[in-house]
């Protein structure tokens, strides 16, 4: 207890002599400002210092008080440190920002600061500063895409949202990879659950903001989204996600034999060509169709939409086959969303994705997606083809 108590004293006792470094540089800076503000102004005005007054500042360091800020007569020096009526030096709305986009709530935050500033912040203020990522989602929402985008990748994950009562709602989010290869979060929409309706408006949204060239779209088997995604884009190819559907397969295959059917499905989709494909498919027909003949079948009717990426260049493949690296970001937005538990609103939603996917897109802006570079020339063949004839 004594310890504790020492250490909790010793850590004050360091906080007011930083606070008070602060202050006397602050004042310093402010000194010399002034002294030179008055060698350049007008040697007709006559104008000379005129004192202090003292003033708070929230600084991240803690609130400094008596703060000395010098004045001259006239009243025309003004700090470049703050403006006359600011209160905090700029470092409290960009940390609040941070914090709730790291999943802590209005309440935590408001608690976190009143501890290193003394001064309470209501959950209602936090949520009013957030409130200016709101514009920002409008503008970024709107914003023009590229014409061409070589692939499209749609996936949806739910999370709880509060309206009356507490409920699970789906955030739909598109992904695109540009001609040379760079990935990038086109949009995301919350709220409603998923449905082919609902991805075809974010699909026609899309396309009104300039996305009208895409070569292939990436998702897994909704039904209905396949539809919805060619009504939108009738030239692009469909890539079913392959891992999903081997997902879907072993589940309903015997644990004994979960295996062996891994194994013949991977003989499938490691092919190197669609001929090779479908004899290793014509194999596994042959040895599980009497055993799975429902699974099988499955295999067989959707083959057209599975080995989509077996037409595209080998450099490409491994990325194109799957929406597993989609799924991987979506987990890193959920992580966001999690401490939170329950979602206030819509508002409170769209505002902890928002900031993810603009750290998401930052990092994704400074690296090209594997293989796309090698594949450059074959890809813009494939667009002259399909939209310059």
């Amino acid at each position: 207890m004594k310890s504790s108590l020492a250490n909790s004293g010793l850590e004050n006792q360091l906080e007011n002599l930083l606070r008070d470094f602060i202050k006397e540089k602050l004042e310093l800076i402010m000194k010399e400002e002034l002294e030179n503000f008055l060698k350049v102004e007008r040697s007709d005005e006559k104008n000379s210092k005129n004192g202090y007054y003292q003033r708070s500042l929230d600084t991240r360091y803690g609130k400094i008080e008596n703060l000395s800020v010098p004045r001259d007569r006239k009243g025309y020096f003004h700090t470049q440190l703050f403006e006359p009526y600011q209160r905090r030096d700029g470092w409290l709305e960009t940390a609040i920002i941070k914090m709730y986009q790291s999943g802590m709530s209005t309440r935590e935050i408001g608690q976190f600061i009143e501890r290193i500033l003394g001064s309470a912040y209501s959950a209602t203020t936090i949520s009013n500063i957030t409130e200016v990522a709101l514009e920002d989602i409008k503008q970024w929402q709107q914003r023009p895409l590229k014409k061409r985008y070589s692939v499209l990748y749609l996936d949806g994950t739910y999370i709880k949202l509060r309206r009356d009562t507490v409920a699970h709602e789906v955030i739909y989010i598109a992904v695109g990879v540009t001609e040379d290869g760079y990935r990038e979060i086109l949009g995301f929409y919350v709220g409603g659950s998923e449905s082919a309706l609902g991805w075809r408006d974010l699909l026609q949204d899309l396309y009104k903001r300039g996305l009208q060239e895409v070569l292939l779209g990436v998702f897994d088997g909704l039904p209905g989204l396949e539809e919805a995604f060619r009504a939108v884009y009738p030239k692009a190819d469909v890539q079913h996600c392959v891992v999903h559907k081997v997902r879907n397969t072993l589940n309903r295959v015997r644990l004994k034999d979960r295996e062996a059917v891994a194994e013949d499905l991977k003989a499938i989709y490691h092919s190197f060509s669609q001929k090779e494909a479908l004899a290793q498919f014509e194999s596994f027909k042959e040895k599980w169709g009497r055993r799975y003949p429902k699974e099988v079948e499955s295999w067989e009717n959707n083959l057209p939409t599975l080995l989509t990426f077996l037409n595209y260049p080998s450099a490409i493949r491994s990325v194109i086959y799957t929406t597993n690296w989609i799924e991987r970001t979506i987990k890193e937005i959920k992580k966001r969303l999690r401490p939170m538990n329950s979602l206030p609103d819509v508002k409170a939603a769209e505002k902890i994705v928002y900031l993810t996917v603009q750290d998401i897109n930052h990092k994704w802006s400074e690296r090209k997606l594997r293989g796309f570079a090698s594949a450059y020339q074959q890809l813009q063949a494939m667009f002259k083809e399909r939209y310059e004839i």
